[in-house]
């Protein structure tokens, strides 16, 4: 303030009063109480209109600060006149307008209209029934007739790294993490999002459209995470892939002040991940999370104080200041505001607690857990989360790959649903293959879930929790035209789209007759749905298994209910699965005629003594109603480490790695023999014991390698509770496991291949190597190059006429398989697919045959076609009890082109025979189904018949 403002009226140095002026002296007095009056005056007025004081330093861009100020409290929210709108931002120009006919709409909940479906301009404008005022008068209309065919939103993925851990993966295509720091909110997954990642076109084929694309859980605040729609744009960048971007993601040139703000995104991570990633403890990890909260609340309020300044136009108070404002924390600020959408890769109860606290602290809401295997065990603490309760994010199967991950259940879908939980299924691409987003919808509604929770938790709830409810995920007017028609109820097994629509752009190509009448062009799609799979499919009860996990804390007791070594009779079978004399498989159906009548199987130490009608020969059995249930061949896995490993990423549950004798790495007390996975088989595992539960019967493991050479596999029964239990080890040595290929620090392909010739051709009477070369052991080969194979093929006839002998090689893995499948069919090569469905995740893996809708054939089809046995297997331990899953997918993917005999085959016979099993039959093992055959939905499985071990087991 200046010296007059506070009546500083002190005289100088040079002033001299004179000593006679008591009028002068009054006077002065007076104007000073007046100065003193004036000055309150002005100050009250500073206070009540803060205009007349401040006018003069009110600055140039005064607007835009009271704008800025003025958005920090406005909410993200669509435009109100949004779903009115009749294009899209993301419109295509040249995009046909679109008219679906015959279509089985579902419009969400138990909601469905048989109608049609019109999409112009990148949205739906009309549903049900169309006016033909909306499309008689456009040029190009596209009529598709749908012939009854299912049709759904496009699904939305909310937990995905697709394009940021792009396929195939390549050293310069991975930026899912970053090394720098453990707490980064600045920085955004868009920067790292590859174009040309592969799996975009698989993805699409599953009616996947959108995706939320997450930077990865290493970090405690990983960063920024942005919606994508797949499909390629005109533009070709990754900026233009994004599906309402939020503003400022251009710079200042984007910023709008007055529109309505658009959600953001951000991606924590508590736990083991960024913990072990960092070297500390949870306590650590929640201590950066509240330091960093703790800033971005003094930021906040420092923000608050400068916008209520001007806000009431203080501007004086501010007048050498500019709006508080730091990059770094910018994400967090928005967060608190209640802008952001916090996405949280979560596992156990003990770290919810923490996250639930943090969020009550610091006061911002948590849009979803992911993964969050443990959420269903503590519903009541998810509810206490400041702002509501969150969704969550899950696998449906896919668990205790870690310690975190140990308690997972299927039935925590149902669960969490009947506590009122938003659930949404996903994928983690690439971890699953997002093509088959659905196939997690599909699983956890044969568990459980409800079916219209269940399609929901891959479109409308997660693009709610996305906050895109407004235009994704829902068949609406006005929302994107993000559709897919589908070749089945998408809650069957298999369901295959026959077309997807992006902001109403067809992305499966298909040639089919065009019929251009009234100006319109009439087009019926490629394929056609399948008729007997339109239905909702039914499924099993579940309902006791989903208490007793709650019962037992996530652990309930896995082993058979009942044990039984005389007699167990199965009442109302409809049919048997059995083997004829050339060791084929058949289905014997029990009075075939209509009506269809059951028929009974008796069972006595685990081997059937009788079929047809046994009741007038059984004395007093245990009774079993399959209720039109089936009995057929136990199944056998291969591909993972089932039985070696309990919990993937904990040491001390595993038989560890096989030392790798190619790189000479083996201690010297091994003498270079070759190590048997029987020996390190662990029995009473969970992912053993639930497989054992889901039909598989049999396992056969190789010992965990990385490198060159496994060791030799074992066969062993998923059933039994130690090595020494009759039937426990089916055969200590089935065959040699190696692998071919580009990993790690191995040598390079050609010298793979050349020690390999070295140890077949070099091989000496009564060594492994040496069976191997004459055909006494089978060679199982991962490999998935169609060239490495051909490689193989010509090592195979080198040592085959060398020593006049006949190799068993079969190649595992096999992507590339179907390449040369001819050779390897006249070479008598056998193939076992793992993973079955294929998937491009490596340079080796890139040349698939991906299927319908894709192509017309499959891996499997081809090969079949060729006369090759052809087996499938699993990758992850947790995924064997899919099994059975696998090989019904197998069978309709293949649309009519094997036999449900040959799928059935590729899950028993043809692994057995493959894998060196010395006893062909499967009538040693079988399981029993209840309410349906084999390939329905519906059966569940309640016991298994072991002849080898001399018991029936009932769950």
């Amino acid at each position: 303030m200046s010296s007059k403002l506070e009546g500083d009226v002190r005289p100088t140095a040079s002033y001299a009063r004179p000593p006679t002026a008591p009028r002068r002296r009054l006077k002065f007095a007076r104007l000073l109480v007046l100065a003193i009056a004036s000055y309150g005056a002005v100050r009250l007025l500073h206070l009540r209109i803060p205009w007349s004081h401040h006018a003069a330093h009110r600055p140039a861009n005064a607007e835009r600060i009271i704008a800025q100020c003025r958005a920090l409290s406005r909410l993200p929210a669509p435009p109100a006149d949004f779903a009115d709108r009749t294009e899209s931002d993301r419109f295509e120009p040249g995009t046909p307008p679109t008219l679906i006919i015959n279509g089985t709409i579902w419009l969400g909940g138990e909601r469905s209209v048989v109608g049609e479906l019109y999409m112009d301009g990148g949205v739906i404008r009309a549903i049900g029934y169309v006016p033909k005022e909306l499309y008689e008068n456009k040029a190009g209309v596209v009529v598709v007739n749908a012939q009854g065919a299912w049709v759904t939103p496009g699904l939305v993925d909310l937990h995905s790294h697709i394009g940021v851990g792009a396929s195939p993966a390549l050293n310069g295509a991975i930026d899912v993490d970053s090394p720098l720091s453990t707490i980064q909110p600045w920085l955004r997954s868009l920067d790292g999002l590859n174009t040309h990642d592969m799996a975009y076109t698989t993805s699409i084929a599953g009616g996947v459209t959108s995706a939320l694309l997450l930077p990865g859980s290493e970090n405690n605040v990983g960063g920024q995470a942005f919606m994508i729609k797949l499909r390629k744009t005109r533009e070709r960048s990754s900026s233009s892939m994004v599906v309402e971007p939020p503003y400022g993601l251009w710079g200042e040139v984007d910023i709008d002040l007055e529109a309505p703000v658009r959600w953001r995104h951000t991606k924590h991570a508590c736990g083991e991940e960024p913990s072990k990633s960092w070297g500390m403890t949870r306590m650590d990890s929640v201590w950066y999370f509240r330091q960093a909260y703790a800033a971005a609340v003094a930021m906040r309020n420092a923000q608050d104080a400068y916008c209520s300044s001007a806000l009431s136009g203080r501007w004086l108070d501010i007048a050498d200041q500019t709006f508080p404002y730091n990059l770094a924390l910018e994400a967090l600020v928005d967060t608190l505001r209640g802008k952001v959408k916090v996405h949280v890769h979560c596992y156990e109860a003990v770290d919810f607690d923490g996250i639930v606290r943090l969020s009550n602290e610091f006061q911002f809401p948590i849009a979803a857990f992911h993964h969050a295997h443990e959420a269903y065990l503590v519903p009541n603490l998810l509810k206490n989360t400041w702002g509501g309760v969150p969704a969550i994010a899950m696998f449906a199967t896919a668990a205790r790959y870690k310690r975190e991950a140990y308690r997972g259940s299927e039935f925590a879908p149902k669960i969490l649903a009947n506590e009122g939980i938003p659930v949404i299924m996903k994928s983690d691409h690439p971890l699953l293959n997002s093509r088959y987003l659905m196939y997690e919808a599909q699983q956890a509604y044969f568990y459980g879930l409800n079916a219209s929770l269940a399609l929901a938790s891959v479109t409308s709830t997660s693009a709610t929790v996305a906050g895109l409810s407004h235009r994704l995920g829902h068949l609406k007017v006005g929302h994107d035209a993000d559709v897919v028609v589908w070749d089945s109820h998408p809650l069957q097994l298999g369901a295959t789209p026959l077309q997807v629509y992006i902001d109403g752009i067809a992305q499966l190509s298909y040639a089919p007759e065009v019929v251009v009448e009234d100006g319109l062009s009439r087009m019926t799609l490629k394929e056609q749905p399948v008729a007997e799979l339109r239905v909702q499919p039914s499924v099993a009860d579940y309902d006791d298994e989903a208490d007793e996990v709650l019962k037992y804390d996530g652990e309930p007791p896995l082993g058979a209910k009942e044990i039984h070594a005389d007699e167990v009779l199965f009442v109302n079978v409809l049919s048997i699965w059995q083997q004829d004399a050339s060791n084929e498989l058949h289905e014997e159906l029990f009075g075939p005629e209509e009506p269809m009548t059951t028929g009974e199987v008796l069972v006595k130490d685990g081997k059937i003594i009788c079929t047809g009608t046994c009741a007038r020969i059984a004395s007093s059995p245990r009774l079993v109603d399959l209720e039109g249930g089936s009995v057929a061949p136990g199944l056998t896995s291969y591909g993972s480490s089932l039985g070696l490993v309990e919990i993937l990423a904990e040491p001390s549950t595993n038989d560890g790695g096989a030392y790798d004798l190619f790189g000479n790495l083996a201690p010297e007390v091994l003498g270079g023999k070759i190590l048997r996975a029987v020996d390190g088989v662990q029995f009473g595992g969970k992912d053993m014991l639930i497989a054992h539960r889901s039909g598989v019967s049999t396992a056969v493991t190789a010992p965990t390698s990385s490198g060159f050479l496994s060791g030799l596999s074992g066969a062993f029964s998923t059933g039994a509770w130690n090595k020494a239990e009759k039937g426990g080890i089916i055969q200590p040595v089935t065959a040699l496991h190696i692998a071919i290929g580009h990993r790690g620090s191995i040598p390079s392909i050609s010298a793979q291949v050349a020690g390999l010739r070295h140890l077949l051709s070099t091989s000496k009477e009564g060594e492994i190597w040496w069976s191997v070369a004459h055909g006494s052991i089978p060679l199982i080969v991962q490999v998935h190059s169609a060239d490495v194979m051909s490689t193989l093929i010509l090592l195979k006839h080198e040592i085959q006429i060398q020593f006049g002998s006949t190799m068993k090689l079969s190649f595992a893995g096999a992507n590339e398989a179907w390449m040369v499948a001819k050779n390897i069919a006249d070479d008598g090569i056998g193939v076992i697919l793992v993973p079955s469905r294929t998937f491009p995740g490596t340079w080796e893996q890139m040349r698939t045959v991906p299927g319908v809708p894709l192509t017309d054939e499959t891996n499997i089809s081809l090969l079949l076609a060729h006369n090759v046995t052809v087996a499938i297997g699993a990758v992850h331990a947790s995924l064997a009890r899919n099994t059975r899953f696998d090989a019904i997918w197998a069978y309709r993917d293949a649309h009519g082109k094997i036999s449900k005999r040959q799928a059935l085959e590729l899950v028993s016979y043809n692994v057995n025979k493959l894998l060196g099993l010395e006893e062909p039959s499967l009538s040693r093992e079988l399981v029993a189904y209840k309410g349906g055959d084999f390939f329905s939905t519906s059966a569940k499985v309640v016991g298994m018949l072991s002849a080898d071990r001399g018991i029936t087991e009932l769950f």
